[in-house]
């Protein structure tokens, strides 16, 4: 992620969703919420690193984008991640 915030500071202006998302393990309103709690995270990561806050938003999808639909650990870890999407 630092190099994230490096091309962040280096490009004033663009702005950038930070979306959550959780392994299927939890329920919908516990997912949510730790989802929202790994979006914040990172994006709190990224202001301390010198990105401005307000250049981002966080949104929590829980376990409803999965990258992976296995049931393993390994599967599970990869979903449970923060995406950076960049926006127009």
């Amino acid at each position: 992620m630092k190099g994230d915030a490096e091309w962040f500071k280096a490009n004033p202006g663009k702005k950038l969703r930070i979306e959550g998302n959780c392994d299927e393990r939890g329920t919908v309103e516990y997912n949510l919420v730790l989802g929202q709690k790994r979006a914040d995270s990172a994006k709190n990561y990224l202001v301390n690193l010198g990105v401005d806050a307000k250049s981002m938003d966080t949104i929590s999808y829980g376990k409803e984008r999965p990258v992976c639909t296995e049931k393993n650990e390994g599967c599970w870890a990869k979903n449970r991640r923060a995406h950076f999407v960049p926006l127009p």
